[in-house]
């Protein structure tokens, strides 16, 4: 008689070979595993700045200006004794906020206008026209001039590097809806008496989610890049306000004696955008069936 199979040999099915396929797929994405990690990271240390910050991010202690790091103060002071290390951690809370504020404002305003340019055929004209003459002025210089004229906060911060980043998400959505509108599934929509708005909420919008989704994740790196540009200009965020644009601009005039003032808040502002364009590339291979290979 001949011996049965042993269970090692025996084919996983169902709920045991789940674990295997998870590992499978974090093994094809490595990039976006860095990314999240990352980014977990970075806004652990953000939100939790009540309990990780050691002094008040805004205690002024002249006799202690410009000290190097040490047991007391972590990553030195800056020129007016405040805690680097203290305003570093409270300084990510508003490059997250901007990031994330931009990234959803800035898609919902570009899936809006993409939309109607894509389905409404006579707007298409003017409303694409406008985005082209937004793109043509840089976003950095756009935002300083909308922030010249407004009262620094960190909410005009928000709508003056929202604005630049609209045309972006509106000819990705409208390259899209120009495409999906042209398909069987749109058309038969329309053949039954299906109204617009329903076709685009059931029909379109779910077809466009993977690449919004990376593309909202590049404007938003994008968004904290310029925020901290602003700041570092000194036309961002309050100057009194804890952000890595203000410290580095704070301490561009002591670099040669106190370069730890902008070291820290640089390496944490790169590791944040590192972080978004590694999860924006992770999900894109993720996300697109072209170029995700197969278990």
């Amino acid at each position: 008689m001949s011996a049965a199979p042993p269970l090692a040999q025996a084919h996983l099915t169902g709920d045991a070979a789940a674990p295997i396929r998870r590992w499978r797929w974090l093994r094809k994405h490595p990039t976006l595993i860095i990314g999240v990690l990352l980014l977990v990271l970075v806004a652990a240390l953000s939100l939790a700045a009540p309990w990780l910050a050691t002094h008040d991010p805004q205690d002024l202690d002249p006799l202690a200006r410009l000290q190097p790091p040490s047991a007391e103060h972590y990553m030195g002071t800056d020129a007016l004794g405040r805690d680097v290390y203290s305003r570093a951690v409270w300084g990510g809370r508003v490059s997250l906020v901007v990031g994330i504020a931009v990234a959803v404002l800035a898609t919902i305003a570009g899936v809006f206008l993409g939309l109607v340019a894509g389905f409404v055929r006579w707007a298409d004209g003017p409303i694409m026209r406008f985005m082209d003459g937004l793109m043509a002025i840089p976003g950095i210089l756009l935002a300083i001039a909308l922030m010249a004229v407004t009262r620094a906060s960190l909410t005009t911060v928000i709508v003056a590097i929202t604005i630049p980043e609209i045309p972006r998400v509106a000819r990705l959505v409208r390259s899209l809806a120009l495409t999906l509108r042209e398909q069987l599934f749109v058309e038969a929509a329309h053949a039954v008496g299906t109204r617009l708005p329903t076709i685009l909420w059931r029909h379109v919008l779910p077809n466009m989610m993977a690449p919004l989704i990376v593309q909202a994740t590049f404007v938003a790196a994008s968004a904290v890049l310029i925020e901290a540009s602003l700041s570092f200009l000194g036309v961002g965020i309050p100057a009194q306000t804890p952000s890595w644009g203000n410290m580095m601009a704070e301490g561009r005039n002591f670099v040669a004696v106190a370069f730890h003032i902008i070291l820290y808040p640089g390496i944490l502002l790169a590791l944040t955008v590192l972080a978004i364009n590694l999860l924006g590339d992770g999900l894109r291979d993720a996300l697109d069936p072209r170029l995700a290979r197969q278990l």
